[in-house]
């Protein structure tokens, strides 16, 4: 990795370092040992997944609500909620032991982040941000999503080298989706870090713009 945890902690987490750390030592063992976390993972925390959820942050706007859907380990709405206290962060999550780690996570870090239970498509509620992290191909996860992102607000799906052709895809497939899209964009983001090198990871996030 091309920046050190030191330096994350201290561009991106000021005022929460200690819960930062220790949410880190949670993914890495209870994570892990619940197999949230793949094995092989407890030494590419701090790159493979905070780091990897933090370029987001700079599409959202001050103070808005956010839904992690399929939020997993917590990733990456736990580590936006770390980066943005400014924010209002629910994780959506369909199993069970899953709920579990999250609400224990929650309750071991002491910070406000509301857990639910729940498959995207049947829940219910209105989120200027919904976002998700490897969690279904883009016209999948916009049919699903969209009636949960809240008019003006945005669906932002963390994506992989092939995003703009997603992006693509999901036009011709969810076409029922787009007749209220305002704006569909892929971002190319890596951290901003003073002392970054070039070959920091980058991040490809689709966002779509619901019509306000």
């Amino acid at each position: 990795m091309g920046v050190s945890r030191e330096t994350l902690i201290s561009a991106y987490f000021p005022a929460r370092s200690k819960e930062v750390e220790r949410y880190a030592e949670i993914l890495a063992t209870w994570g892990i040992d619940r197999g949230l976390i793949g094995p092989k993972e407890g030494d590419r925390i701090w790159d493979r997944h905070i780091a990897n959820s933090l370029p987001i942050i700079s599409l959202l706007p001050e103070g808005s609500s956010l839904l992690d859907i399929g939020s997993g380990a917590g990733l990456p709405g736990i580590v936006i909620a770390l980066a943005r206290p400014d924010l209002r962060v629910t994780l959506l999550e369909p199993l069970q032991r899953r709920i579990d780690f999250l609400e224990e996570v929650v309750a071991e870090l002491g910070v406000e982040i509301t857990v639910r239970r729940g498959r995207a498509e049947s829940f219910k509620g209105s989120f200027s941000n919904v976002t998700a992290r490897a969690v279904a191909p883009l016209p999948k996860l916009a049919t699903l999503a969209w009636h949960l992102v809240a008019p003006g607000g945005s669906l932002l799906a963390f994506k992989g080298e092939a995003a703009a052709i997603e992006l693509a895809e999901a036009e011709k497939e969810a076409p029922k989706v787009f007749k209220k899209v305002a704006k569909s964009q892929v971002h190319e983001i890596t951290l901003d870090l003073l002392d970054s090198p070039a070959d920091l990871p980058l991040t490809r996030i689709v966002q779509l713009k619901k019509a306000g």
